[in-house]
């Protein structure tokens, strides 16, 4: 009883019908004469319409399974010919009743996108949820619980400090993280918020919440249409798609057609029946996949991980070891051995790493912000220095989402030039209420004014989706001669041709017609005729056909520079885009960007058989690009370029593309862009082009620099407190205080968020966290200067050096004498700061000027340091002042073992970090023998488990405390990867299996 279905289009625009060919002309009946022969001119996306087709099934039994209604080959509301969808949804056209309307609600839920609140405190506490706050968690819980012992009260100095620091780190992230925008809050906002609906034969005016599947809705110009619908009647409708599906113009649309939800109508009026409601509508697809991820984690969390796992390992390692020696071996009480175990505890974690690299990207943020890039997710500029990919969408970011005239392409068929044919197209265009088409063609002209310039209306007739043309009549007042003009589909224009519709002309035309297409232009062609007499309805003397104009939607003016300056850069660019294949590429060429791009349906078929790509991963990172693609394209391509192993940014302007900005390491909505997009993106350009991501990513670089030279200078304090402070109370039972410890940190901590602001340079390759380099630095450097104490405290102890050569005091009495203390926290305290200018310069550190800022914040520090080694005489934590000799001894010595830290570097650089770089070099090249650049990515690792992602971390709490409560739809990965709109026969599918009962 079925029709045999045809083969179903890959989802997305029409791709441009074939090239006629020979093959194709003889077909042509015998009888046809050339002259007889009606040609058939493929203007670009006007191919062949796609056919509405029945169901592969016996639509009398309703009741029909649900894995028929999800075999695509089977049932396909889309498609679907009008009498099934109704016999599917069980509906007519009088629409539901309101009882049946109100048991669908309850089956299908409200049409609306579900938005899960964070709880605020809940997000507060995600803070606290890492390995740097794990172990200041610990340090305050020994400093305040397991310290009160052997006669002595709590460390509550410690146990303050410590959490002072703690509450201001989480602070800082909560403030930053709160302020970011809300995607799926913004696709919510998108929606029509009310849509007139019919039921029971009744119109009347709901929320468009309250919609179902099987309703009955009516929309006309300037509505957005309310859910996913299929067309019943329709007026000379035109619906603007643009920011789901990427496509240029506005959609003519005719019975039996979809229109998604939040498309807007631009022209005409329609009704139709909803196939499908809320997240499972194309729109509400869109907002599923936006930040679908269970993982969440940052990249820089990751690597944050990672150094908080080394510092771990460090730590436990010898306060496992201080706990097996100086217990056993030396005696030691029990809060004395914790008092030890405190300071590797305080001074072995970097505690405030997560506040200084806050400040770092907060400074950062407000430095693009000078650029007018807006930064909304604050570490996403971290993963913008690394980037190695940028996908970008076409229409509103590449280019101008702005059809224009290619003035150099204009074809002349007639007695008249280009700009006489530009002109006589613009006489047949409206000059106000315009249509893109007309508003492309009128601002062709030099001077817009002209196109109702020197000439009377007589009359005009708009374009409509029957004639496909538009002609205007008028009387030029010059000659008072009556003309008409007329432009318009080629097919068309050359039917109403009776003067000069030849052979020649013909063959012309269509080579012409291809030759745009090919490149993906429209074609858009005007005919002249004159008028004898003066009545404008009179028959002319007949069309003539004049020109042919090129219509396309161009680059944005600085995209080639920019595309250029990134490629220069080390960043790929690849052009993903809902637009036809043939426009993309000749996008591609006009913009240097290259031609070598796939339609979308080798996502879903992969590479071609014999085709010199192995796999669909190698296809899509050779790629310049991809056409016809939706949201799961855009989303499928940067999830696989991430799965390779690269960062990958993606540049989009609508709602189609948020899917893919969330997914992306680093999402970038464009000036311009839909709120749903700005909501998903982690970077808001507010003025138009892309220069402004050059600008970020060179800032972005700056400041991965600094970070980078924090973080070997935090593990290199790590090392040198660990080791430095276990091997002497291993060697000498020597028992710093952990009070000063506590104030080291503040101090270092302080002066180093000045590198926020440090003068670096960024690098001219992707940068990428090398934690070997950094581990293996930080060893050295930490190594040097743990030598450097233990060495001075050993000619303090066992000789009389500084006492003979300088005058000074000896303390020899007790290895834990409070001036021993002073002078070894002194020592420590200068040279753990003066490190950072080692780490943060390439060669000799007086070569490369620091920022004034930072040199302040030094030279504040080292004055404090040295007041308090003075004058504190702070006996409740056993240190006492040391006299103005030992200071100038304690600086003395640490220039002397300060010297070297260069020529370590220089020697690190020449022998392990070399070796390192060229392991890492062989471990990247692939069988074939060619490089292939992979990062650390959202791919999962043993360290990010540690973090164990945030967000999780809420919703289990969440969870727990019942927060948040509410109704949510979900749908399977495997669902959403099959790059059609399953989700639309999820209706038929719930009818099915819950037939009403009326």
């Amino acid at each position: 009883m079925s029709e045999p279905i045809t083969e179903k289009k890959e989802a997305g625009p029409p791709e441009p019908a074939p090239e006629p060919t020979s093959a194709d002309n003889a077909d042509t009946p015998a009888a046809e004469t050339p002259a007889e022969k009606k040609r058939e001119y493929k203007d670009f996306g006007h191919g062949d319409e796609e056919k509405n087709t029945h169901a592969k099934v016996d639509m009398s039994q309703i009741e029909l399974k649900a894995e028929d209604l999800y075999d695509k080959e089977k049932v396909d509301l889309e498609t679907l010919v009008m009498e099934d969808v109704f016999k599917l949804l069980q509906c007519g056209e009088d629409g539901l009743d309101p009882a049946e309307a109100a048991r669908r609600l309850e089956l299908f839920g409200p049409n609306k996108l579900e938005h899960e609140e964070q709880n605020p405190f809940l997000q507060f506490l995600s803070f606290m949820w890492n390995p740097l706050s794990w172990v200041m968690e610990a340090a305050a819980l020994v400093a305040i619980a397991l310290s009160n012992g052997g006669g002595m009260p709590p460390d509550w100095e410690d146990f303050v400090g410590i959490v002072l620091l703690l509450l201001v780190n989480s602070s800082i992230g909560f403030y930053e993280e709160r302020g970011a925008g809300n995607a799926v809050k913004a696709l919510m906002d998108s929606l029509a918020p009310k849509a007139r609906v019919k039921r029971s034969g009744a119109w009347s005016e709901i929320e468009s919440a309250d919609l179902v599947p099987g309703d009955m809705v009516a929309f006309k110009i300037g509505d957005i249409v309310p859910a996913d619908v299929r067309l019943t009647e329709a007026i000379n409708v035109s619906i603007d798609q643009a920011a789901l599906t990427g496509e240029s113009l506005p959609q003519s649309k005719k019975v039996g057609d979809q229109c998604f939800s939040g498309s807007t109508c631009k022209q005409g009026e329609a009704e139709g029946v909803v196939i499908s409601t809320g997240p499972n509508t194309f729109f509400g697809r869109a907002a599923k996949l936006v930040g679908q991820d269970d993982d969440t984690t940052g990249h820089l969390q990751k690597i944050l991980a990672q150094i908080g796992s080394f510092c771990l390992v460090s730590i436990g390692l010898f306060v496992v070891l201080e706990i097996v020696i100086l217990y056993p071996k030396y005696h030691y009480s029990y809060r004395r051995g914790l008092n030890d175990i405190l300071v590797l505890l305080i001074g072995g974690i970097p505690i405030a790493m997560p506040t200084v690299l806050s400040v770092t990207l907060a400074v950062g943020a407000q430095q693009l912000a000078k650029h007018k890039a807006i930064v909304t997710r604050i570490t996403a500029i971290e993963e913008l220095a690394g980037v190695t990919i940028l996908c970008s969408d076409k229409t509103g970011t590449l280019t101008t989402n702005k059809l224009t005239i290619d003035s150099n392409l204009v074809k002349t068929y007639g007695p008249f030039s280009a700009a006489d044919v530009m002109l006589l197209a613009a006489y047949a265009s409206r000059t106000e209420n315009q249509d893109a088409i007309d508003a492309c063609v009128v601002g062709a002209i030099p001077d817009p004014a002209k196109a109702r310039e020197g000439i009377k209306l007589l009359d005009f007739k708009p374009f409509n989706p029957v004639d496909k043309r538009t002609e205007i009549t008028y009387r030029e007042e010059s000659t008072g001669k009556l003309k008409r003009v007329t432009k318009g589909m080629t097919g068309i224009i050359v039917e109403h041709c009776t003067r000069n519709k030849t052979e020649e002309i013909e063959n012309r035309l269509e080579a012409d017609v291809e030759e745009f297409a090919a490149r993906g232009l429209r074609a858009l062609a005007v005919a002249y005729e004159e008028l004898d007499g003066q009545d404008p309805a009179a028959e002319g003397n007949g069309f003539e056909l004049i020109g042919l104009l090129a219509i396309f939607d161009p680059p944005r003016a600085d995209t080639k520079q920019t595309i250029d300056d990134a490629i220069a850069l080390g960043v790929k660019v690849k052009m993903v885009t809902g637009d036809q294949l043939a426009i993309a590429k000749e996008t591609g060429r006009r913009l240097g960007l290259g031609d070598h791009m796939y339609p979308a349906k080798v996502l879903k078929d992969g590479p071609p058989v014999g085709g010199k790509h192995m796999s669909l991963d190698e296809m899509i990172l050779d790629a310049d690009g991809f056409a016809g693609v939706f949201p799961e394209h855009k989303y499928e391509i940067v999830k696989r370029l991430q799965g390779l192993g690269h960062l990958c940014a993606m540049t989009g302007d609508g709602a189609n593309d948020a899917p893919a900005l969330s997914r992306a390491n680093v999402g970038i909505a464009v000036e311009g862009a839909t709120d749903a997009a700005r909501g998903a993106a982690d970077i808001v350009l507010t003025e138009p082009g892309l220069s402004t991501i050059v600008h970020a990513i060179r800032g972005s670089r700056v400041i991965f620099q600094r970070m980078r030279n924090y973080s070997i200078y935090a593990c290199s304090v790590t090392i040198r407190i660990v080791v430095c402070f276990a091997i002497l109370a291993f060697a000498y039972q020597f028992d710093f205080p952990p009070f000063m410890i506590l104030i080291i940190a503040l101090l270092n901590d302080g002066t180093i968020m000045t590198l926020s602001v440090d003068r670096v340079l960024p690098s001219m390759t992707p940068d990428a966290w090398d934690l070997a380099e950094i581990f293996a630095f930080a060893v050295a450097y930490g190594i040097w200067l743990t030598l450097s104490t233990i060495a001075l405290f050993m000619v303090l102890w066992h000789t009389e050096f500084f006492e003979n050569h300088f005058h000074v005091d000896g303390y020899h009495d007790d290895v834990n004498n409070n001036h021993i203390h002073m002078i070894l926290y002194l020592q420590v305290a200068i040279i753990s700061q003066a490190l950072i200018f080692v780490t943060r310069s390439h060669g000799f550190f007086f070569m490369e000027r620091p920022s004034i800022a930072l040199m302040v914040a030094f030279g504040i520090a080292q004055l404090i340091s040295s007041i308090i080694a003075a004058y504190a005489n702070w006996y409740f934590t056993d240190v006492e002042a040391i006299s103005g000799g030992w200071i100038g001894i304690v600086w003395v010595w640490n220039i002397m073992w300060y010297i070297p830290l260069d020529y370590i570097k220089f020697a690190m650089k020449a022998t392990v970090v070399k070796w390192l770089r060229e392991r890492r070099e062989r471990r990247i090249v692939d069988d074939r023998g060619e490089p292939l650049q992979r990062t650390q990515s959202r791919a999962a690792s043993i360290h990010e488990s540690l973090y164990s992602n945030r967000v999780s971390f809420i919703r289990r709490a969440v969870r727990t405390v019942g927060f948040g409560q509410g109704r949510t739809v979900r749908m399977s990965q495997n669902e959403l990867q099959r790059f059609s709109s399953l989700q639309a026969q999820h209706a038929g599918a719930t009818l099915a299996r819950n037939p009403s009962r009326v």
